[in-house]
């Protein structure tokens, strides 16, 4: 019964994306090439002084995602400083400066990474008018960089790639927050709270006293799925009750993590002029999702080592409601797409199931990626496909009427390279430094050995590729780590969206070359399967050897 469950909600979310795909991704084709403003982005734009008629070049639409991000890390840092004295903090004290640095970034960086229990730290306000803000405005961030890139390539002979005040606008208040309200209803109605009771002392059965905490949780976890934001409003994340109550909530949270994501290709198609262009990135998305899901299910499933297998399933740290299979498909979803909301402990998985994880997020999360971002990432990786292809017979390579030229290839190399080098690097860092080795040991590490290191890898890699979900069992709440992790996240954020850009900006100024007989099909089934060998060979292999000393070796161990 538990496999035919476990298979009964796979179909399901197929069943219910492929119902939404088509939909979602014209209407979101509509909200970004649409040249009508409703009358409250009117009022906006005439309350920031922007002519939502004029386009921006590359560089112009960058300074402005630069300008608005810091004064967003700024907003968060200085409202977490200020919680003592705001309403609604139930008593909180100000968020230690190391911690505010760090969740200001985490937030507005969509990465959402927290070193701190949330219910215990936070008040309402800082939650609702930092947190929760960052997570519409940051996923918005997101889809507007991949919606320059569709453009470079549906343009010609253009100097601008949009405008990324009227793209953000648009984000949150045509897509980011009717979808938020809509999922909000339906989580209140599946037992998730929404709130503002602070906390509630009751008496249990025993006798003792328990203080039930209380919160505007349904809002936040919507959007938190939603825009693939993840954090949690508890510390436990999703695998609360209060967040996540029940085996469909749990498939419905999920749904929400894959509905922009897997619709986005279908925006592309559209964008372009050509949906089967769509159709072949969905595929190698559905691909590598589909891979990736059965092998964790697998190593899940049938256990790590002779205590599981006694006990009949790998069931530390997941919880019963959901079982093996809700939370391989949740853990597959969530590292995926950039989510980083856990509903089980990554850290007590298998070692071969917990390096399945890691392998999500060092893939750039590309499958389907986060709100946004995995599609540009999947576009650049189609670049570099291209560029192979056109090596491998001879020819100029070219992607959908453009030129695949030595500056277009710089950049997506460039691209390809930044996210491993920070997740390295800081793994790297964490154990040369003496003095920061001998604390990352002796107050990060709860398990020590080869697990320590998996569990200093699984959190630079999630913060290079703006995931945010923690193997937990690693303290993270230290000088080093709140420091550490929040630079890597804010070049893990930053720099891949200048080479984005910059890329849309060189593909928009090109003119369109006509097809003939010798240019590679980029919609056929051999394009589809050359370009899921590019994405596994030049970004999971890059991480191979530090995957040989971390999880490879536990599980083989």
């Amino acid at each position: 019964m538990t496999v035919l469950f476990g298979i009964l909600q796979i179909l399901t979310l197929v069943v219910i994306l492929a119902l939404i795909h088509r939909p979602l991704g014209d209407y979101m084709a509509r909200v970004y090439t649409s040249g009508k403003n409703l009358k409250v982005e009117r009022m906006f734009y005439r309350l920031i002084g922007v002519d939502s008629a004029s386009e921006q070049s590359w560089r112009s639409y960058l300074r402005s995602v630069l300008v608005f991000s810091l004064v967003g890390v700024l907003f968060v840092y200085a409202i977490q400083r200020a919680q003592a004295v705001l309403p609604y903090s139930l008593g909180f004290p100000a968020i230690p400066q190391g911690l505010s640095f760090n969740t200001a970034v985490s937030f507005v960086t969509n990465t959402d990474w927290q070193s701190y229990s949330p219910d215990v730290t936070m008040g309402y306000t800082v939650q609702l008018a930092g947190l929760v803000v960052q997570n519409f405005v940051s996923a918005a961030v997101g889809i507007a960089v991949a919606i320059t890139l569709v453009r470079g390539f549906a343009r010609r002979n253009s100097g601008t790639i949009g405008n990324f005040w009227v793209d953000l606008t648009r984000g949150v208040l045509r897509l980011l927050l009717p979808g938020a309200i809509i999922a909000s209803i339906v989580l209140i109605i599946g037992g998730v709270i929404q709130n503002f009771n602070g906390f509630t002392d009751v008496t249990t059965i025993t006798g003792a006293t328990q203080h039930l905490p209380g919160g505007p949780v349904a809002s936040q976890e919507a959007i938190k799925e939603f825009g693939t934001n993840g954090g949690g409003f508890f510390n436990v994340n999703s695998a609360h009750p209060f967040e996540n109550p029940t085996a469909w909530t749990n498939l419905f949270e999920i749904v929400l993590m894959l509905a922009i994501p897997f619709s986005l290709p279908r925006t592309f198609g559209r964008m372009v002029g050509d949906s089967r262009q769509g159709r072949a990135i969905l595929a190698v998305m559905a691909s590598i999702f589909a891979v990736s899901l059965t092998a964790l299910t697998l190593f899940e499933a049938l256990g790590g080592g002779t205590a599981t297998s006694l006990a009949g399933a790998a069931m530390e740290g997941k919880e019963d409601r959901f079982g093996i299979w809700g939370s391989t498909l949740f853990a597959t979803s969530t590292t995926l797409t950039s989510t980083g909301a856990v509903n089980s402990m990554h850290d007590s998985f298998t070692s071969l199931g917990g390096m399945m994880t890691l392998l999500n997020m060092m893939l750039g999360e590309i499958a389907p990626g986060g709100t946004g971002s995995g599609l540009y990432g999947m576009l650049i990786l189609a670049v570099i496909t291209v560029f192979i292809a056109g090596l491998l017979v001879g020819r100029t390579p070219e992607y959908l009427g453009k030129k695949i030229g030595p500056r277009e290839i710089k950049l997506a190399s460039i691209y390809i390279l930044i996210t491993p080098t920070l997740a390295l690097a800081g793994t790297a860092l964490s154990f040369a430094i003496p003095a920061v080795r001998a604390d990352v040991e002796k107050t990060s590490i709860w398990n020590p050995g080869l697990h320590g290191l998996s569990e200093v890898l699984y959190a630079f890699t999630s913060a290079a590729n703006n995931n945010g979900s923690a193997f937990a069992g690693l303290t993270a709440n230290t000088p080093w780590f709140n420091t550490a992790l929040g630079v890597v996240m804010v070049f893990g954020r930053f720099l891949p969206i200048v080479f984005v850009l910059a890329l849309a900006g060189s593909l928009a100024r090109q003119e369109k070359i006509p097809a003939t007989t010798g240019t590679l099909p980029t919609y056929r089934p051999q394009f589809v399967g050359l370009l899921i060998g590019v994405a596994v060979i030049v970004t999971a292999l890059t991480y191979f050897p530090v995957l040989a000393l971390g999880p490879l070796a536990e599980g083989l161990h």
